[in-house]
């Protein structure tokens, strides 16, 4: 597995993506999967699977389906680092530009004896055990595109199967528990007022109204943090002159009585 593609698409003096590199496991230690639902230039997911020290990857444009007469297109995409599984936060510019959300993740199992061929002959069986999706999947390539870069993930018929839209039930964060405004807010909306990664359409007018609500959450989170700063001060000046005050009371009594000894004393 070759994480070239992924050096060459990214400037990583810009982006906080991890930089490209192969990750030795331990044997015997079960596989990770992630689920990213990354709003860029487009909505979509991307479905990722560990492999021989890198993260295999599909971007999905409508997310997984739990129904299983439901076939999501998932085109294949560039490895990625393992490192990338736990990523969630703001692709400022260049490739990939936009949100990223950890929208699931856990680990995986092979349903095949040789992953590898699988993936030559364009059949991969698996399990996931993840916090929403779980159960028996597959990934088949379909020849709907001449450069084998399209391939459809559906999910077998089992306990996990049903009519539920996922993406709808559960359209939050695994590693945050927030939306895409929590991240952005967290990070610096300011940036995309004016250059947004995406712009025009169903995505520009979504992304705005992210960019909007998180400029707002920002702006009430720094007055919170400004009140609560202020609180803090004026509780430490209260502090500070009841301090005062006890020591001048004390001072005072204490002056007093060396004064009424001193005058018993010349008596």
């Amino acid at each position: 597995m070759s994480l070239d593609q992924y050096r060459a698409k990214r400037d990583f003096t810009k982006t906080p993506e991890p930089p490209p590199r192969v990750t030795k496991r331990p044997a015997g230690r079960r596989l990770f999967f992630c689920v990213q639902k990354h709003l860029a230039s487009h909505l979509h997911y991307d479905f990722r699977l560990e492999h021989s020290g890198v993260l295999l990857s599909w971007a999905v444009p409508k997310g997984p389906s739990l129904d299983p007469s439901v076939k999501r297109l998932a085109m294949h995409v560039e490895d990625h680092p393992l490192d990338y599984g736990e990523f969630e936060g703001v692709i400022p510019e260049g490739y990939g530009a936009g949100i990223v959300m950890l929208w699931d993740h856990g680990t995986w199992e092979p349903e095949v004896g040789d992953v590898d061929e699988a993936l030559r002959t364009g059949d991969l069986k698996f399990q996931l055990d993840g916090y929403k999706l779980k159960g028996s999947w597959v990934l088949v390539r379909t020849r709907r595109y001449g450069d084998n870069r399209g391939w459809l993930l559906i999910k077998h018929r089992d306990e996990w199967a049903g009519p539920v839209n996922i993406t709808e039930f559960a359209p939050l964060s695994v590693k945050s528990n927030g939306n895409f405004e929590d991240i952005l807010a967290a990070d610096n909306p300011a940036i995309w007022t004016s250059n947004r990664p995406a712009t025009g359409g169903e995505t520009g007018a979504m992304l705005q109204k992210v960019v909007e609500r998180a400029l707002a959450l920002k702006a009430e989170r720094d007055k919170g943090t400004r009140g609560a700063a202020h609180a803090r001060r004026a509780s430490g000046a209260t502090r500070a002159k009841r301090t005062q005050g006890a020591g001048g009371i004390r001072g005072a009594r204490a002056a007093g009585r060396a004064r009424a000894g001193h005058r018993r004393k010349r008596r």
